[in-house]
This record gives structure tokens, C-alpha cells and sequence, in this order.
């Protein structure tokens, strides 16, 4: 996994969605997005991988949470992918490249959320938060 993009003092509300585009780099195995608090905190891990065919969400408070597990991949090296998680009281809703819709809960309960990093074979083009 190479790449790493980092966000800290990020002003992430409950009800607002964060759009991230991107590329998958053609030899990229998975990627992993998180949103919480910092590297130790996170209230999403959300994990594609791609050798697998899985993707992975998961919470980080210290130690790693009980993970999910989604079946669905569409997520394929080399292609270009546009992805949105939306920031609920009761969770995270994760809309997929080709429309499928993840929900992961707010297992940390915070209202807001400061820290994102994006590392793997994902490399960023654009983001941004939007909505309330």
C-alpha cells in the first residue's frame, strides 16, 4: 500500500456528507478511509480490498472494533471512483462508485469529526464536505 492523505482540524458535522474522488492506482491491492478523531479514534474505517473481494468498516477506540463485512466490490485497479459518506447521528452512510449504499454505526457517538486519512492505493483528485 503506498499514498497517504491527511486531514486534521477538519470541521466534519453530523448531517453533512464528505464526496471523495479519486484514482485507484493500477497495481493497488485496497485502500482504507478514515474519519474520526485521529489515528487511534476513528468512528469509520472503511476498507476495500480488492485481492479479497471484500470491503471492510470497522471503529478504532484504541483497539479495533468487531468488523463488518461487505460482499460487494466494485472497485477495480485503474479506474477512476467517486465515493460519499454521509455523517448520521445513528451512523455512516458510504454511497458507492456504482450506487450501492453501506451503513456503518456511530459506535464512538461523536457529533463531529476532525481527523480523515486516506492511505493505499487510492490517490485523492478532490474532496469535500457538504450539506446541514
Amino acid at each position: 500500500m503506498s499514498g497517504k492523505f491527511e486531514m486534521t482540524n477538519m470541521d466534519m458535522k453530523l448531517g453533512t456528507t464528505l464526496k471523495i474522488k479519486g484514482k485507484i492506482a493500477s497495481d493497488a491491492d485496497g485502500f482504507a478511509i478514515n474519519l474520526g478523531q485521529g489515528s487511534e479514534k476513528l468512528n469509520l474505517h472503511f476498507n476495500p480490498r480488492i485481492r479479497d473481494s471484500v470491503i471492510i468498516c470497522n471503529s478504532r477506540d484504541g483497539g479495533w472494533g468487531q468488523e463488518q463485512r461487505d460482499n460487494h466490490m466494485c472497485f477495480s485497479p485503474g479506474s477512476e471512483v467517486k465515493i460519499s459518506v454521509t455523517f448520521g447521528k445513528d451512523g455512516f452512510e458510504v454511497k458507492l462508485p456504482d450506487g450501492h449504499q453501506l451503513t456503518f454505526p456511530n459506535r464512538l457517538g461523536h457529533s463531529h469529526i476532525s481527523y480523515l486519512n486516506v492511505q493505499g492505493g487510492l490517490k485523492v483528485s478532490s474532496f469535500k464536505i457538504a450539506g446541514e
